[in-house]
């Protein structure tokens, strides 16, 4: 670690394709082992394919919608207080709310079945986009969390 100069985080280029950082920045995150050019093309398959089946939007605003219908509001996180661990409901911070709505699109994506991660992934993408889906279940799921414990809001630090 340097002890004087600390570089300045350089951030993501924009999409060369379809010219939107937040496209990049999901490539970067669908990621493994550095192979970006295979993301870059799963994703420009996934949005060949979002062409075909919505007409109705272009495949960058059916990304963008579905991300939106996917990103959490609140959350809960474990607080130990006197011997018990409470699950206290917090807001996420806009940073970690696209952050979770990529994972949570991408980790269900990969677990669905289907012929390529392509498909797979266009799939989730139009279902996050009308609101359905794993995704889209997960966000329920951890707003009902949250909604069941709001009773132990008042541990929030």
């Amino acid at each position: 670690m340097p002890r004087r100069h600390i570089p300045q985080r350089k951030p993501p280029l924009v999409d060369p394709k379809h010219n939107d950082l937040t496209v990049s920045r999901f490539v970067n995150r669908m990621m493994i082992h550095g192979k970006r050019a295979t993301c870059q093309r799963i994703m420009y398959e996934a949005m060949d394919d979002i062409a075909r089946k919505v007409t109705d939007a272009t495949p960058v605003e059916v990304f963008h919608k579905a991300l939106e219908n996917v990103k959490p509001v609140i959350e809960v996180k474990s607080r130990r207080v006197g011997g018990s661990t409470y699950q206290v409901p917090v807001e996420v911070k806009d940073g970690r709310r696209e952050a979770l709505a990529m994972r949570w699109i991408i980790t269900a994506a990969r677990g669905r079945s289907g012929k390529s991660m392509g498909l797979r992934l266009s799939q989730e993408l139009v279902d996050a986009f009308n609101s359905t889906g794993t995704a889209f279940k997960k966000k329920e799921d951890t707003h009902r969390m949250a909604e069941a414990n709001k009773a132990f809001a008042h541990y929030r630090w």
